[in-house]
């Protein structure tokens, strides 16, 4: 690599509930630099998760996000002109970031007729261990199983 390193950014705590980790999430649900309307949209979403659950609607969020992680990943290498899919560990920030894409990906995709009810329902049914975050997580571990006899080919 020829240039340094880009310094790592860290991020303003949200207003409501003081945590870094929120304003990451709204920041991957904002669209057009709408930041106020996605603070809107999760902070409904978590009351209506509140509401549903009869729990706190922050430790349900949370709950979700964890389940949706993924601990392992494919990736693709090349190797004597064939491409293999080689299973890694996946590095803490990178879980995390992709289990807030998957859950926000899959909300939107669901039913429903606001965005903050869909993202309710889609954290409600992660933290269940159900939705379609939880099944694309469950697709890459398997995927990952899978390609087991390839490991030896790490980076």
């Amino acid at each position: 690599m020829r240039k340094k390193r880009a310094p790592k950014r860290y991020l303003q705590p949200d207003p409501k509930f003081g945590d870094t980790i929120v304003t990451k999430f709204v920041n991957t649900l904002m669209w057009s630099g709408k930041k106020s309307t996605a603070y809107q949209i999760f902070y409904d979403a978590v009351e209506l998760v509140s509401e549903r659950t009869k729990e706190d609607g922050l430790e349900t969020w949370r709950k979700a996000v964890a389940n949706v992680s993924p601990s392992v990943e494919v990736r693709s290498r090349r190797i004597g002109g064939a491409n293999f899919q080689i299973p890694t560990e996946v590095r803490p920030e990178r879980k995390l970031t992709m289990g807030m894409k998957w859950l926000i990906q899959y909300s939107r995709s669901r039913n429903g007729r606001t965005m903050s009810d869909k993202l309710a329902n889609e954290i409600i049914a992660a933290a269940k261990g159900e939705g379609g975050a939880f099944k694309k997580k469950e697709d890459t571990h398997r995927m990952a199983e899978a390609n087991k006899a390839f490991s030896h080919f790490k980076f």
